[in-house]
């Protein structure tokens, strides 16, 4: 045991030096830096905007361009760890030493983690000036962090896997790259198409008030209802699509968070309102709906309050983070496959020392 965490601590170790001697590391991070203050000026700018307890949505805001910068700097660093030193001539060496397949990939797989946390650590002083503005809930950073910190590990999971599924590093970096486009940007396409796809039929029935319940001026005198019309309608249906949202890591990072609501019940920052939009689309669309004037205790159309809604649905985080882990564990398993020796079969042009 003491073996193997010797051996994957000198991988990690020896890749984290490689990083700290490259200035594209520190450029890197240095304009991550730069945006992130160019974010948090902006924020103090539109301080007045928020309120005097701004915190929850100036924090939101960071944590939510954190991931962004996370999820687009991640592949880079990730993409080429293995086919990267194969081309280099010195995965071979490293093959032929005591370190087996799966030490090599776990190394791989903790630095280029390591790596992409140090953007989290960048953006930390720049979270506690958006916290400053108040009303920001210690339990909300510390989750939202969390979650953050998985899914990057997430993404450098992936990384690593297709680095060595991949021959060629550009290939897998791009490919990376297009993984994560499809679970940011691919499964919102997917889920709004998909929910045009299979409309369902939605009969209404109103009754209004008659003309002449109402006076000269427009005041009701005699709660008279014409008879009840009937419109049948084709609408979108997406009760049926939410488990699409729950691989998009930004819902996971909205959904993971204790959401915080105001006295009136509606939420305070953008982690609640957007746990609480796409927890509401896993409610089924009503077939019927019914809206009547005369007798108001028949509507059907009763709006539900977010307190409701999050309780008669089921937490999207817990789907969508199984979802990440097991396409993470999937790369990161081919990847030891991929590095074993001695190799059965290598890609036609891949240099082997």
């Amino acid at each position: 045991m003491r073996t193997s965490v010797l051996a994957v601590g000198t991988v990690v170790d020896l890749e984290l030096r490689q990083r700290v001697r490259s200035t594209a590391w520190y450029v890197l991070l240095g304009v991550a830096a730069v945006l992130l203050l160019t974010v948090t000026l902006l924020l103090l700018a539109t301080a007045g905007l928020f309120g005097r307890d701004g915190g929850p949505q100036a924090s939101a805001a960071v944590i939510f361009f954190v991931l962004l910068l996370g999820t687009l700097v991640t592949p880079a660093l990730s993409g080429g760890a293995i086919n990267g030193d194969r081309d280099a001539g010195t995965l071979a060496t490293t093959q032929v030493t005591l370190v087996r397949g799966w030490q090599l990939v776990l190394g791989k797989f903790l630095a280029a983690w390591t790596a992409s946390l140090a953007f989290l650590v960048v953006a930390l002083p720049f979270l506690l000036i958006a916290a400053g503005f108040g009303g920001a809930d210690p339990a909300v950073l510390c989750t939202a962090l969390a979650v953050t910190v998985l899914e990057l590990g997430v993404i450098a999971g992936i990384g690593v896997g297709l680095s060595a599924l991949i021959a060629r590093p550009i290939f897998s970096v791009v490919t990376t790259y297009l993984v994560v486009a499809a679970l940011s940007i691919g499964t919102l396409v997917a889920f709004g198409l998909g929910g045009l796809a299979v409309p369902v039929t939605v009969t209404s029935t109103t009754e209004s008030y008659a003309s002449d319940a109402f006076d000269a001026n427009g005041k009701l005198v005699k709660p008279v209802c014409d008879p009840p019309t009937t419109d049948t309608s084709t609408v979108p249906s997406y009760d049926r699509l939410w488990g699409l949202l729950a691989a998009n890591p930004y819902v996971v990072l909205a959904d993971a968070v204790p959401g915080r609501f105001d006295t009136a019940g509606q939420p305070v920052d953008a982690f609640a309102a957007l746990k609480v939009a796409e927890r509401g689309l896993q409610i089924p669309q009503p077939r019927s709906t019914y809206s009547s004037d005369c007798h108001p205790s028949r509507n059907t159309n009763v709006d539900r309050d977010p307190q409701t809604v999050l309780a008669q649905t089921v937490p999207t985080w817990t789907v969508g983070l199984l979802i990440h882990l097991v396409l993470a564990l999937l790369a990161l398993g081919g990847a030891v496959r991929a590095v074993r020796t001695p190799a059965r079969r290598l890609a036609r042009g891949t240099r082997i020392a």
